[in-house]
């Protein structure tokens, strides 16, 4: 994993169960929240945001890179995900995707309620990506 101290990390997990208290999710009951650090240091956070029509719903990892492209930053080094479960949850298809398109070397640290942790690579969860390089 990039050299993160365990002080940010904490810092990034706090944010991320902070930040999923303000989830939209009257359909599917589950609260997630993802803090999202970039090169610079800063950290953007989002939660998931659900929509009668749930082909509308957007995730929270997506929610915060796109918080973070909205203010001009492009390159991610981790995502921190929150669920509120016993064990962790790994980010989405789409929400790999998309971290991919801007942080390929991303660590994603998956929390929860329970005592366990998922600490992976993005090219763990997402083998074989479809990036920029794919198009050429």
């Amino acid at each position: 994993m990039a050299n993160i101290d365990e002080k940010m990390i904490e810092k990034l997990v706090e944010q991320a169960m902070q930040i999923s208290r303000n989830a939209y999710c009257p359909y599917s009951k589950f609260p997630v929240g993802a803090a999202v650090l970039t090169e610079r240091g800063d950290i953007f956070t989002g939660c998931n945001v659900e929509n009668a029509s749930l082909g509308l719903t957007v995730c929270a990892e997506r929610n915060a890179v796109f918080h973070m492209i909205a203010e001009g930053q492009q390159q991610i080094v981790v995502v921190v995900v929150y669920t509120p479960t016993p064990t962790p949850s790994a980010p989405c298809g789409a929400c790999r995707q998309v971290i991919n398109e801007f942080g390929p070397a991303a660590q994603i640290i998956c929390v929860c309620d329970g005592p366990d942790r998922l600490q992976v690579s993005l090219a763990e969860l997402l083998p074989n990506s479809f990036d920029r390089s794919s198009l050429e």
